[in-house]
């Protein structure tokens, strides 16, 4: 069997099996390639681009309307459910649509998710008052829990693996363009119209993409016998455990105090849940959350290092525009630029990122990456007090060019281990460990931050306060000693994410294979996806030109 379609002759990415403990099943997935010529891949990567750029958007362009809601609406003390309520959803509803992807096929599950997503923008549009409009933020989650991780399936379906990183590279050009456009095109709606205009221009984007989907991708029809029984026990269960932990995280040391009753009750609750969640999903005969997540070395590892990745992002993400703004006294916008030429870099990197796995492999390239990120997270907290803006945008710079080396190797390196029927799983749990690292991340980089804080400014610091004082200096009578207070808070951040990117390192180094057990696939045709895949191990050497068979 030659290696065509993924030119295994010249993927210096793929390495040998590992021992069987990646092991991936042989056979196959009972699916054809239609190729009846009626698909495209252009329309269909437009769609995935529009699906995406809705999800990305949605993350910035919400923020910069806050005071405009909060003055018609009301509702100040729970705004910030805004965000929590839609994060809450899609990261808990990621391994129910990765599953249920892999059982009825990419498209009903993108369709239904982008109509969720649709509908629930339709709905925060007309929002009566923010309780409305945090529960309709929570319908907008469902479906964007659907965008994301279908989104990233349906671009490993439809390249193979020395193709991937073009649409990889595609959509992380969607992100970054996105994390600078939305607080823009949120401040020009939020100061020339009315703010629900940020929720109906959603409406047009994704019809067009939903067009596109119903359109353009077309699948080959599955046999009935192969699908199994979907297991709605263990989605309920899932859906539970994760919305009630991670409302315990999101909510901890902001809304209560961590050890008060409420955070008890809910990590109490939280642990219950997720033993119910064991036992249901070891009886499942198909479980949404399937054991061999874990059980594979490349996946597991991938998940744990991707987690740390979601956890050192809150350092950048949440915390650079406060040390812009108070530190450097920068105004927002150009704060705002600080932080985006991060999202510049990445996908730049990334897409380069083939040409050193190509010939280092998928670990020893993420390795690097990981590597160069802790170095310039580490290097953060010896910038020059207060400093020139671009002395920690380079540093942004530079971490974008390491990150972009170290998550699109891993994603695509994922994906390339399983065939068509377990990829929007294996993907789906990418995704899932990576955003609740971000909830992690918040929930214990705040807290740190807030300790330093109230420490330096003796007991009458917090965020909030830092916040207000941003808003009116004239309200603290120490101006300088807010900035180096939260100069301070920010050092210690930057300490805690570069150990978080020490951890994925060392999750890299002893648990990873040193060579992804890589599966040879053909390559779609016309647009059509699920392609005949095999299912067979494969050990792949550097620059040979065949395949072999796995080792035993």
């Amino acid at each position: 069997m030659q290696g065509e379609g993924i030119s295994v002759g010249t993927d210096g990415a793929s390495g040998a099996a590992d021992s069987g403990a990646d092991g991936v099943r042989s056979g196959t997935d009972g699916i054809r390639s239609g190729t009846d010529g009626r698909g495209r891949r252009g329309p269909v990567v437009a769609a995935l681009m529009l699906a995406m750029a809705l999800a990305a958007l949605d993350a910035t362009i919400v923020s910069t309307a806050i005071p405009q809601i909060v003055g018609d609406l009301g509702g100040f003390s729970v705004f910030s459910w805004l965000f929590s309520g839609y994060l809450l959803a899609v990261t808990v509803t990621l391994p129910i649509y990765g599953k249920l992807s892999d059982t009825f096929g990419r498209k009903p599950v993108l369709i239904a998710g982008s109509i969720l997503f649709l509908i629930g923008s339709a709905l925060c549009a007309v929002a009566w008052n923010m309780g409305a409009l945090i529960a309709f933020r929570v319908v907008q989650g469902l479906g964007g829990g659907a965008l994301q991780g279908t989104v990233q399936t349906l671009a490993a379906d439809l390249y193979p693996l020395k193709e991937r990183p073009k649409i990889q590279a595609k959509l992380s050009t969607v992100w970054a363009a996105s994390s600078i456009a939305g607080p823009a095109l949120g401040g020009l709606i939020a100061a020339y119209a009315d703010w629900r205009w940020i929720f109906l221009i959603n409406l047009p984007i994704g019809a067009v993409a939903l067009w596109l989907i119903v359109r353009h991708l077309h699948e080959p029809e599955r046999e009935q016998a192969t699908r199994g029984r979907t297991d709605w026990a263990g989605a309920l269960a899932v859906f539970a455990c994760g919305g009630v932990l991670l409302t315990a995280l999101v909510q901890g040391g902001v809304a209560w105090g961590w050890l008060s009753a409420p955070s008890l009750a809910l990590f109490a609750g939280g642990l219950l849940l997720a033993a119910a969640v064991v036992v249901i999903e070891r009886r499942a005969a198909e479980p949404i959350i399937p054991g061999w997540v874990w059980r594979r070395r490349t996946i597991a590892a991938v998940n744990l290092a991707l987690g740390a990745l979601g956890l050192l992002m809150v350092a950048p993400t949440v915390f650079l525009p406060t040390y812009a703004q108070s530190v450097l006294g920068l105004a927002p916008i150009a704060a705002g630029f600080v932080l985006s030429v991060m999202t510049l870099s990445w996908p730049v990197s990334a897409a380069l990122s083939q040409h050193v796995y190509r010939r280092l492999g998928f670990r020893d390239t993420a390795l690097i990456g990981i590597g160069g990120a802790a170095l310039f997270l580490f290097a953060f907290p010896f910038l020059p007090y207060p400093g020139q803006a671009w002395q920690p945008a380079l540093i942004m710079l530079l971490l974008g060019a390491a990150l972009g080396l170290f998550q699109l190797p891993l994603i695509v390196g994922v994906q390339s281990t399983v065939g068509w029927s377990e990829r929007g799983t294996a993907t789906a749990s990418v995704l899932f460990c990576r955003q609740i690292g971000q909830t992690l991340g918040a929930a214990l980089f705040g807290a740190v931050a807030n300790s330093v804080l109230t420490s330096r400014l003796g007991g009458a610091g917090s965020l909030d306060a830092v916040a207000h004082a941003l808003e009116d200096p004239n309200s603290i009578a120490d101006p300088e000693r807010l900035r180096r207070a939260v100069d301070s808070a920010v050092d210690t951040v930057y300490v805690g994410a570069g150990c978080a990117a020490v951890i994925a390192l060392l999750v890299l180094v002893f648990l990873a294979p040193r060579r992804f057990p890589v599966i040879g696939a053909e390559a779609p045709e016309n647009g059509e996806v699920g392609a005949l895949e095999s299912r067979e191990n494969t050990e792949l050497t550097p620059h040979e030109g065949h395949m072999n068979r796995p080792a035993e």
